[in-house]
């Protein structure tokens, strides 16, 4: 099986054939992958002791899928109505690029995608105008590097796939031939 690296690369003739760029450089590539988890509603209302430790666990857990350390998000303001205060933790990302993202995809085309339960394909509405593909991993123990028994509390996980396409037949058309299991 040859690797993601490889595998843009070579298909990277066929779309400019398909889409008639004069140039490589005009077919889209990788940029990053972007994994965000929302903690605001899991924390609100805990105790400061309470929300550390939810923090540390959604940060261990998605540093174990990624590879890499997250960042955790703060809230800029207080919102009165939801309960969140200046400071408070509402969040924990991760940006991939290089080597890790390739890895990271390749995880979640050959592993994730066939291990999830009910999997029918991925939405194509899921593109938006730019070529980038957003979708959702709702059980955060899909992945091979979680535990699932040893797993009380499980979250969802969002995921941004960035590339350099002009449009969204061409980023849809790239994604497809790096293997992502869209709907027919």
């Amino acid at each position: 099986m040859e690797d993601l690296r490889e595998q843009s690369k070579k298909i990277t003739k066929e779309i400019m054939e398909q889409f008639g760029h004069k140039s490589p450089m005009a077919v889209p590539k990788l940029e990053k992958v972007t994994i965000n988890t929302g903690i605001g509603e899991w924390a609100k209302g805990k105790s400061s002791d309470k929300q550390k430790e939810i923090v540390d666990y959604v940060v261990q857990d998605i540093g174990l899928i990624a590879g890499q350390k997250p960042v955790v998000t703060k809230a800029k303001k207080s919102i009165s109505g939801f309960g969140i205060r200046e400071g408070d933790p509402v969040g924990v990302k991760v940006t991939l690029r290089g080597e890790r993202m390739y890895m990271f995809l390749e995880k979640l085309i050959n592993v994730v995608f066939p291990g999830l339960r009910d999997f029918r394909g991925l939405e194509t509405d899921s593109v938006d105008q730019s070529g980038n593909f957003t979708f959702g991993v709702e059980e955060h123990i899909s992945f091979p590097e979680i535990p699932a028994d040893e797993r009380d509390n499980i979250f969802s996980l969002q995921v941004t796939v960035s590339n350099s396409a002009d449009s969204k037949e061409e980023g849809l058309e790239f994604l497809k031939k790096l293997g992502f299991p869209f709907k027919k």
